[in-house]
């Protein structure tokens, strides 16, 4: 009997993919511990909350760095993820040549209703692994944000966040590296 196997995709490879036309930004597939995953698709609620968030952080952060949304980030263990938004070091131009490694990146933010469980129980970890310090989830389900920090990895090898705190959609929270900035959350979760 023989078995069968799946071939996995380092990041050079997935980006030659690209280059060659077998996959485009159309397709809506990211790279996941070196598999192609299908992105779902995005309803309005999960469109708006990610518009608002986009142009509140941009209004708030100026030039301080970059947000990016719904663009790669390169991850060491064959991922390149394309988060709902990040905020990462620098200008936009310093990622000509590549896209924010872990090191370059302040936050990641996912914002789920239908894909809840996937942030939660696989990029959690992805992320975590990767040493990305804060980790969000707007979570529409309960209209409540979910902040991760502190990434760890525990005795059986499985990495995950030390700190969880919730917020409610009422609350303002400050932004991780800008003590100086906060996030209004009505500014940014859909209006009911």
């Amino acid at each position: 009997m023989s078995q069968v196997t799946t071939k996995r995709f380092t990041v050079n490879e997935y980006h030659r993919l690209v280059e060659l036309g077998f996959l485009t930004e159309d397709d809506g597939i990211e790279l996941i511990r070196g598999e192609l995953v299908q992105m779902a698709a995005k309803g309005a609620p999960h469109s708006v909350c990610n518009s608002k968030l986009v142009q509140q952080l941009d209004r708030l952060i100026l030039d301080r760095a970059v947000v990016r949304g719904q663009e790669p980030i390169t991850l060491p263990n064959n991922s390149e993820p394309e988060p709902d938004v990040v905020i990462a070091r620098g200008q936009p131009d310093d990622y000509l040549s590549n896209h924010p490694h872990p090191e370059d990146v302040l936050l990641v933010i996912e914002v789920s209703d239908s894909t809840l469980n996937y942030d939660q129980t696989v990029k959690l970890p992805l992320y975590a692994e990767a040493q990305i310090w804060h980790y969000w989830i707007f979570n529409l389900i309960t209209d409540q944000l979910e902040r991760y920090s502190q990434p760890y990895q525990d005795l059986q090898g499985n990495f995950g966040y030390r700190t969880k705190q919730i917020s409610l959609q009422t609350e303002t929270v400050a932004l991780p590296e800008f003590s100086d900035i906060s996030l209004d959350l009505k500014r940014a979760f859909p209006a009911p």
